[in-house]
Parts: structure tokens; C-alpha cells; sequence
């Protein structure tokens, strides 16, 4: 890309080769993406300086015959050429020698992969450099002291430069010329961090030293074609930090359905304006930066139209497609969010399909939803978080779920109905609930309750159901069993009537619980076993291991432990098969307990160890104590 050092790098690789070269270096400047007015250097022009350095001389005329002569000269020579600034192969090829001694450095901001079918070249795609050393190149001539001093600014001043070598060369120059004293390194982080009062491309312009960013990037920009310009815009537009190759060509659609989106990203990668890794497209932060402030894809009336289309198009993208994996979590939940229309969605064939597709998703959709609530969608405020949830739960990102969720609950109040809201609030408590804080979760369920009572049809009383199970869950948890078996038998007599099997299991697993928590085994085994009978005739797998756990507890408790360890292991199993995560650690730990006890010991490290792998998986919570307990018992 514009400004990661192509031509330092050929000029300092040339200086390291240029004894294996006696006949000397030629130069030639292609000016392939220089600013302002100047135009790319034709080939004819940069064969009569070669020609004229290598008697002899020769008087040919026309572009061929010229090449043809170059080569000619330089069969019986030893010569390094160095080719800078690139716009095409069409421009490099008259100019590279025949068979021989010779050898040819190209740099160029296009991929030039023609070149690959005309001759034997070697490509090597330059990168922003590694932290490290774009850290020596801010400090090169800082003192160790202050390197330490002020470690932290530099440090964010290497990721808002985004590790771009002419980037951190403007920044050291005006630190070197004493321009901003290194105390007042805080205060240049805040300023290009304030993108709407002060973008960083304004910092990032030197032209007095002929330091620019902003001219190396227009530099690239302006040889691009209509349709490559406004897919980088949009590109720019698109949250990030990246998107898949549906996604991209998604925002093609966003405009006209006729849009040759995937040919303007072919072009784009090509001219490494856009950054491809793994399946999926990327801009650089400058690039970002640069693009939504001087790029002008259409007239300037109707910027802001095709804006709002644009934001409408990834997020409606996004909804659709993370609801197509929310539905392999979690079949028994349903959302309005509608047909997809004029996106692209791409079902997961199972689990573990969806949690991968989750997983890589994640982060664009996260940053979808600041999107949302930036541009005050309402749609997508509510909606995304609880597409995204039961995934948050599985792969224990609380605070995230918490977060999104505070967000959607305003939104729904203002735009859905009572159960939509009150679906909103049970995921939230069901979200204070994984994170200990059992007041808020009741406080959010009891809100539930009241929105549910509001709508007196099938799907209101559902709902009704729905949230006292959880109530009963959490009230449980606060030691209330009394207002606990209130909760759960009203939430019993409406699943049964609504014929709701996985709910009907679920409540009558609580009772079980409770019993056992009161030492009363019989009635406990009871539950569970009524609890069994029911989730046996659903597909609910996840609901079968909540069961199989409480029915493990209940037999340990009766000193029957070889039932309880084969229930362990299902259990545990079951979570494994889906993906919950917290689940399997937690029950996990308490089958490693019982392996001990059952003298065991290596069952119980083979658990411990895969508890190790989940945690660190998740926050890495608790895995220093795991790890002591496993050196215990090796």
C-alpha cells in the first residue's frame, strides 16, 4: 500500500547487492502514482536513459526496437535495474533485459500479476511493520529515558499511525524538529484520536518536507474507476475491522443491483488499498480514515442518501445472517426480524458451523451494533444483541452481552411490543444471572412479568412461562425456594397447557433442584425423572444436559456415584457437543471432584485439563487455580 517503504527498501536492498552487479545500477523513476500533475513515465522515455548509459550507443526509434536493443546491451553485462513506482506490467515489461546476469527490483502499489506470466518473477508483499519496529522508528533518536518516560504515548501513537513506515516517519520528523516537545505526546494522542475536530491525516501531513499521507493515498485513489471508488467509500462506511466476500458484495446492492462489485474488489486488493487475510477484506486505519474524508464516489447531493443506504445494508446483512445461526443455538426462540430482501445469507449446515461463522463474524458485528446506536436505528439497537446473545453466553462474553443488551432494552421500549420487550429483559437477566448479579436479574425478570401479563394471546402467556422458569431460577439462587416454587408452579401449569415440552422440562428440573437442596433426595429424583420423561420426547439437546447434571447431583448425594459419573460424562459431553462452554467447565470441575474421590486421579487430570482449555478459551478466569489443584494431583 501507499507509504510501507516500497522504494526505501529497493534502494537499500540495491546498495546491498550492488558489488554482485560490476556493470552497474540502472534507475528508473516510473512515477506510476506521483501527485499533482505529473504523469506516469511511458516506456520509451525510460529506454533512451538507459540506452544512452550503455555504449554503445544506439539510434533505434520505436518502442520495441528500443527494447529489443536494451537487451541487446545488456546480454554480455552484468546489471541491476531498479524499477520504482509502478502503474502497470504494460510499463515494466519493455524494459526488463533477456536471459543472463541481470537482475530487475520492481516496486509498485499494484500487484502487477501479469508480470508472473511474462517472465519468472519472485513477488514479496510489503506489510506495516511489526510493533517493535515501529517503535524504533518514532524513537530512533529518543533517549532511553524518555523512551520509558513516555512508553504508553508512544505506543498509541504506533497503532494510530497504524504501523505505516511514512506515517511514523511524519511523526518522528516533527518530534525531531522540535515541533511538539515529547511532553506534549498525551495531548498529540488526543488530537489524532479526535477524528471530527482534528483527523490524523492532518497530522500526517508534512508537505513542507514532502511528507504526506493524505497526497500518497490521493495518489492511489485517483487511478481508480467510478465503481472502485465508491466500493472503497462504502468500504469505509462498513464498521470493520473486516468482511467477508458476501458482505463486501452486499454493499454493491446497497446502490444498484447492477453493480460489478466483485470486479471494483478485485480491483481494489490489487491496488492494495484493500487488505485481504484469510477470507476476508480489510481497510487500513488511514485508508479508513483517508477514504471517508476526500473520497467522493457520487454528486455531492446525494452523499448522504447513498450513506444511509450503505449503513442500512450491513447491518440488515448482519442481522440476517448472525438470526441464521441464533436459530441453530437456540430453535425455541423467536424474532421479528423479517425476510432478508436484498442481502445475501449464508445458513450453517450445523453447531459448529454457526459458532465458527460467530466467531470470525464477531467483531464486525459488535462494531455493527455501535453503528446501530450511533445512527439511532432503533431496528437493529434491539434486534443484533438478541440475535447475538445466546452466542455471547456460550462463549462467556458477559460484559459485551450486558452492554448491548442495556442498549437494546431502550430501543425495544420504544419500538416493540410487550413480548418483544419482555424477551429483552429476560435475556438481560438471563445475562445479570451468568455474571452473579442475581438482584438485577430479578429485577429485569419481575419487569418481564408485567410486559408478558400485557398480551393475553398463546404467544403472551408463552412468554409469561418463559420468565418465571427463570424467575424461579433466580430467585433459587437467592435462598427465596418458597417464592422460587410459587414461580415455577405457575410457569408449570402454563407450559403444560401451552403443551411447551422443553419449557415444561426445564421447570420441573428446578423443582428437582430445589428438593435436592432441601436434602429431600426421593422427591428430587422424582422431578428429574419426570423431567427426563419429558425432554426424551424434544430435540432440546442442551436441556437434556441441565437434566442429566441435577440427576448427577442427586445420585452423588445418595452415595450412588457410579451412576452420577456416567451422568457427569454425558452431561459434560452434551455441553461439549454444544459449545457452551461455561456449562461444561462448570460441570467439569464438580465431575473431577467425584474421579478423586472414586480414586480416579487420572479421569480427574484428563477433565482438569480440559477445563484449562476452556477457560483460557474464555476471560482465562480462575485457570491459575485449576492448574495448582492438576499439580496436586499429577
Amino acid at each position: 500500500m501507499a507509504g510501507v517503504g516500497k522504494t526505501t527498501v529497493a534502494e537499500n536492498l540495491a546498495g546491498r547487492l550492488r558489488e554482485r552487479f560490476p556493470d552497474g545500477v540502472l534507475r528508473g523513476e516510473l512515477n506510476g502514482f506521483a501527485d499533482g500533475d505529473v504523469r506516469p513515465a511511458e516506456p520509451d522515455e525510460i529506454l533512451d536513459g538507459f540506452l544512452a548509459a550503455l555504449p554503445p550507443y544506439t539510434t533505434v526509434t520505436g518502442t520495441e526496437s528500443k527494447s529489443n536493443a536494451l537487451r541487446s546491451a545488456l546480454a554480455h553485462r552484468s546489471v541491476l535495474i531498479v524499477l520504482d513506482d509502478a502503474l502497470s506490467a504494460q510499463q515494466v515489461l519493455p524494459l526488463l533485459p533477456g536471459d543472463g546476469t541481470c537482475a530487475v527490483i520492481v516496486t509498485s502499489r499494484n500487484d502487477l500479476f501479469r508480470l508472473q506470466s511474462e517472465r519468472k518473477v519472485l513477488f514479496r508483499k510489503m506489510e506495516p511493520l511489526h510493533e517493535a519496529d515501529a517503535l524504533e522508528v518514532l524513537q530512533e533518536k529518543v533517549s532511553a529515558a524518555d523512551r520509558a518516560k513516555h512508553a504508553m504515548a508512544f505506543s498509541e501513537l504506533v497503532d494510530l499511525c497504524g504501523r505505516l513506515p511514512l506515517a511514523l516517519v511524519v511523526v518522528a520528523r516533527i518530534l525531531e524538529c522540535g515541533a511538539r516537545p515529547l511532553h506534549t505526546l498525551p495531548l498529540l494522542v488526543r488530537e489524532m484520536k479526535e477524528e471530527r475536530k482534528r483527523a490524523k491525516l492532518d497530522t500526517l501531513d508534512q508537505p513542507e518536507h514532502e511528507l504526506s499521507v493524505r497526497a500518497a493515498l490521493n495518489c492511489s485513489v485517483r487511478v481508480l474507476d467510478e465503481e472502485a471508488r465508491l466500493l472503497l467509500w462504502q468500504l469505509a462506511v462498513h464498521p470493520g475491522p473486516s468482511a467477508s466476500w458476501e458482505a463486501v458484495m452486499d454493499l454493491g446492492r446497497a446502490v444498484d443491483e447492477g453493480t460489478r462489485t466483485d470486479r471494483a474488489l478485485v480491483d481494489l486488493v490489487a491496488a492494495n488499498l484493500v487488505e485481504h487475510h484469510g477470507g476476508r477484506y480489510g481497510l487500513h486505519d488511514l485508508v479508513r480514515a483517508f477514504a471517508l474524508r476526500y473520497v467522493r464516489p457520487v454528486p455531492e447531493g446525494e452523499n448522504a442518501e447513498i450513506e444511509r443506504a450503505t449503513v442500512r445494508q450491513v447491518l440488515e446483512h448482519q442481522l440476517h445472517n448472525v438470526r441464521a445461526c441464533d436459530r441453530v443455538l437456540d430453535r425455541e426462540r423467536t424474532l421479528p426480524t423479517g425476510e432478508p430482501g436484498a442481502v445475501g445469507v449464508t445458513d450453517p449446515a450445523d453447531l459448529a458451523e454457526a459458532m465458527a461463522f460467530l466467531d470470525e463474524e464477531y467483531p464486525a458485528v459488535q462494531r455493527g451494533i455501535r453503528l446501530a446506536i450511533n445512527r439511532r436505528i432503533n431496528r437493529y439497537v434491539w434486534l443484533l444483541p438478541m440475535t447475538l446473545v445466546v452466542y455471547q453466553w456460550r462463549r462467556r462474553l458477559l460484559d459485551d452481552a450486558r452492554q448491548n443488551l442495556g442498549y437494546a432494552a431502550e430501543a425495544a421500549d420504544s419500538v416493540a411490543g410487550p413480548v418483544d420487550r419482555a424477551m429483552v429483559y429476560r435475556s438481560l437477566a438471563g445475562t445479570h444471572w451468568r455474571l452473579g448479579e442475581y438482584g438485577s436479574a430479578v429485577g429485569s425478570l419481575r419487569r418481564a412479568v408485567r410486559l408478558s401479563e400485557e398480551d393475553h394471546s398463546t404467544e403472551g402467556r408463552l412468554s409469561l412461562a418463559r420468565t418465571l422458569h427463570r424467575l424461579g431460577l433466580t430467585l433459587r439462587k437467592q435462598d427465596d425456594r418458597t417464592g422460587a416454587e410459587e414461580a415455577l408452579g405457575r410457569a408449570l401449569e402454563l407450559c403444560r397447557e401451552l403443551s411447551d415440552r422443553v419449557g415444561e422440562a426445564a421447570v420441573l428440573n428446578v423443582l428437582g433442584a430445589i428438593h435436592l437442596d432441601r436434602g429431600e433426595h426421593e422427591q428430587a429424583l422424582r422431578r428429574c425423572a419426570d423431567a427426563l420423561g419429558v425432554v426424551d420426547r424434544t430435540t432440546g439437546r442442551s436441556g437434556l444436559a441441565d437434566v442429566l447434571f441435577t440427576l448427577a447431583k442427586v445420585h452423588l448425594a445418595r452415595s450412588e456415584r457410579d451412576e452420577a459419573v456416567t451422568l457427569y460424562r454425558q452431561a459434560s459431553d452434551i455441553y461439549r457437543e454444544q459449545e457452551n462452554w461455561p456449562n461444561e467447565d462448570k460441570v467439569r470441575m464438580l465431575f473431577a471432584d467425584v474421579l478423586v474421590s472414586a480414586g480416579d486421579t487420572d479421569a480427574a487430570v484428563r477433565e482438569l485439563e480440559r477445563v484449562i482449555v476452556l477457560r483460557e478459551l474464555m476471560d482465562g478466569e480462575g485457570v491459575r487455580e485449576v492448574r495448582e489443584r492438576l499439580e496436586g494431583l499429577r
